[in-house]
């Protein structure tokens, strides 16, 4: 019993009101989570420097303090924090706003619907992969939409499939899909072979890959096993699929035919099973067309095809990625901790990322190493390409035209967190269908078109 315990998520309460602090900590509790409950903003400043916590619910308007304040300040201080959801009332909305541009995670608006409450910080408490407690969920491939549907459909897909292929630019983490699916397939001690095809050159590619006897050539001093066999009973992935010479396509997919292979200098056949995960960032099709990839083969790997969009079309994933990145860098360096500067997630999002994952990884790394504070500013970042990276952003918008656009962010987030349903949108929000449909309308937000799907009731 005392180990479940240890894994459930903890909580940081921040509400000096005794009647609705006691009923708020006692619901998350029957939700599962363990709770902290502190009265002033002095007590969760200690907790919060000690501590770990998976989400952090904080009241605005506290006896000792404020605590979007309270936020700034650890912001400032502290290497990495928790995701802030705020508590408010209605007449503090604006400052609300102001806290999400500086980093907090969302707030909701007094009286609220606990049903509600509840529901954001769980999903949170997902999104942010266990950045609270020190952890990442390795089952996270990101927090928007279109990750978070591949995350939902792989499991079942690597129950069911033998191949797959993954499609995307370079950088943008196919093989850390490809191991996800592998770890969803029901082995999780079977082996995971990751072969780069442009990586090997050509006259050595048979050799890697079906093995070879001692004596079969000079050098072969000894037997090997091919990747193949390597693959036994688990997934094989082969990066860069399209940059396999057309001889060795017709190989491989003998291979997956008959689940049979020779090592090279031997007669005996050797069976084989394995699940094939392809990647390429080329348009397999269109090397079909051109006669540089082989139809048949290509039938046999394209069986089930996900599309791993770039990072500038998952913006929402740039800033779950950096908190990832510092995570893992603060663990390995506990006293060269680094923390993001707040004012430095705009250029971070507003950079287009051509390299993807690894460009933003090795980006964070670098600043990380070179920065010679703990604060990491943008600078830190893009050194002297900080002006390109910001082009753009150079004219400061009005106060009125700064909220709105605060107001427009945090509307699609909160629409599409609730896969445009208006009616389930509005109630978390804590106004009706009209006043949001009305929002809509002036801030200029247009449902999504039919590909994506339509706002429902």
């Amino acid at each position: 019993m005392a180990k479940a315990q240890e894994a459930l998520p903890r909580l940081c309460l921040i509400e000096d009101d005794e009647i609705m602090g006691e009923s708020l900590a006692e619901r998350f509790r029957l939700e599962g989570f363990d709770v902290d409950w502190h009265r002033t903003g002095a007590e969760a400043v200690e907790a919060l420097a000690t501590r770990r916590y998976a989400v952090v619910v904080s009241d605005i308007r506290l006896p000792d303090c404020s605590g979007g304040d309270l936020f700034l300040d650890l912001s400032a201080r502290l290497p990495m924090l928790p995701p802030f959801l705020f508590m408010t009332a209605f007449g503090s909305i604006d400052r609300a706003v102001e806290l999400l541009k500086a980093g907090a995670a969302d707030y909701v608006t007094k009286p609220f619907d606990p049903d509600a409450v509840v529901a954001k910080v769980q999903a949170l408490a997902r999104e942010y992969g266990g950045a609270g407690t020190g952890e990442f969920d390795a089952d996270a491939l990101g927090v928007s939409p279109a990750m978070r549907h591949i995350a939902e459909a792989l499991p079942r897909l690597a129950r069911q499939a033998s191949a797959l292929l993954i499609t995307g630019e370079s950088g943008v983490g196919k093989e850390h899909v490809a191991q996800f699916f592998h770890r969803h397939a029901g082995k999780p001690d079977a082996p995971f072979i990751a072969v780069n095809c442009a990586a090997i050159p050509e006259p050595l590619l048979e050799a890697e890959l079906f093995g070879y006897e001692k004596g079969a050539f000079t050098g072969a001093v000894k037997a090997k096993r091919g990747y193949f066999e390597q693959a036994q009973g688990g997934t094989l992935f082969l990066d860069e699929i399209g940059e396999m010479p057309v001889h060795m396509q017709v190989k491989l997919l003998r291979v997956l035919q008959e689940h049979k292979l020779r090592r090279l200098g031997s007669e005996a056949p050797i069976t084989v099973d394995f699940r094939l995960v392809c990647a390429t960032h080329q348009d397999l099709k269109a090397m079909v067309d051109a006669g540089s990839f082989r139809e048949d083969l290509y039938y046999r790997v394209h069986v089930i095809h996900l599309r791993i969009p770039p990072l500038r079309e998952r913006p929402e994933d740039i800033h779950w990625f950096v908190r990832h990145f510092l995570e893992a860098f603060n663990h390995e360096h506990p006293d060269q901790r680094r923390r993001l500067d707040p004012r430095t997630e705009q250029a971070l999002m507003s950079y287009s990322w051509p390299g993807n994952v690894r460009e933003l990884k090795h980006a964070v790394e670098r600043a990380c190493l070179l920065s010679p504070g703990p604060l990491l500013g943008a600078e830190a970042f893009f050194g002297e390409g900080l002006e390109a990276a910001q082009s753009g952003a150079a004219v400061s918008p009005s106060l009125a035209e700064y909220l709105m656009s605060c107001e427009r962010d945090y509307l699609e987030m909160m629409l599409d967190r609730n896969a445009w349903h208006m009616t389930r949108t509005a109630e978390t929000l804590g106004i009706t269908r009209k006043t949001l449909w009305e929002k809509m309308r002036r801030l200029g937000i247009a449902a999504p078109d039919a590909e994506k799907g339509s706002p429902t009731r």
